[in-house]
């Protein structure tokens, strides 16, 4: 099990190079998620390329710090920036799912020189409108409650994380470290600028966007980010949600691999 030990913490992570090495790229998970999201990806994606996952902080079989003055967002960025810096790489396609997409697009901002393309899948850019801002955190200090107060389980049970479900089995669930969860619900996922949203038409990177036709509540948001960021492809895979890796796998295969073979990386 590889643990690196970054920016103050130890981080589980996974390397799935090709036979010849191949390009990086890295992806992060959902929120409650881990590196078992990505099962269907990891024997097709690795034949090509050098693919890491890992589980971000607070999640999985990385450290969950008891503080919660150790979780923000650029926090997380950085856990990410040390791993990378730590296996050697200096430049790397990077993309993430819903709350990982949101982070890969934070890390471009903070290390564009470190990002060769995105792949934003099931994400958004945030908010701008401070209403809506502060409704998106109130649900996040909500779900961060009922962790704290009333444990995994209940969390499992409540129907806002059936969503959750589709990605995360009930079983692997109940095994993340709640105090983790919460300070990462209430800090990272939790909306405390517009950074990312009032940068979009600065990001100089190849970039796909990919949106479950189900996913109703981010496919605004994909087809908005697909016209924001100058070149961006946007793809709807077909009879998927959320997760739509997990729930169309071969037709998310198609679309990813695609478009990092279109980039003729070395």
């Amino acid at each position: 099990m590889p643990i690196a030990e970054v920016n103050g913490i130890k981080l589980h992570y996974e390397e799935h190079p090709s036979q010849a090495g191949g390009y990086p790229v890295v992806f992060a998970h959902a929120f409650a998620g881990t590196t078992e999201m990505w099962k269907p990806q990891v024997p097709v994606f690795s034949r090509r390329y050098r693919f890491i996952i890992y589980d971000a902080r607070g999640h999985g079989r990385s450290e969950s710090p008891p503080s919660v003055d150790s979780y923000s967002a650029d926090i997380v960025v950085e856990d990410l920036y040390q791993l990378l810096r730590s296996l050697n790489i200096a430049k790397a396609v990077v993309g993430g799912l819903s709350t990982g997409g949101y982070q890969s697009l934070r890390f471009y901002l903070r290390h564009p020189e470190m990002v060769t393309a995105l792949v934003l899948m099931g994400t958004g850019p945030g908010y701008r409108n401070p209403e809506h801002m502060a409704e998106w955190n109130r649900k996040q200090e909500k779900r961060a409650r009922l962790l704290e107060t009333a444990g995994i389980a209940a969390f499992a049970d409540e129907p806002g994380s059936r969503g959750i479900l589709t990605y995360t089995p009930r079983e692997l669930l109940l095994k993340q470290n709640l105090l983790g969860l919460a300070h990462m619900a209430r800090k990272v996922i939790g909306q405390h600028d517009t950074e990312v949203i009032e940068h979009l038409a600065e990001i100089k990177v190849p970039t796909l966007v990919v949106a479950g036709a189900d996913d109703t509540a981010f496919l605004a948001a994909a087809s908005y980010m697909a016209k924001t960021i100058p070149g961006a492809r946007n793809v709807v895979i077909p009879k998927a949600g959320h997760a739509m890796n997990l729930d169309n796998p071969a037709a998310f295969n198609e679309a990813v691999l695609g478009f990092l073979d279109s980039l003729k990386l070395t």
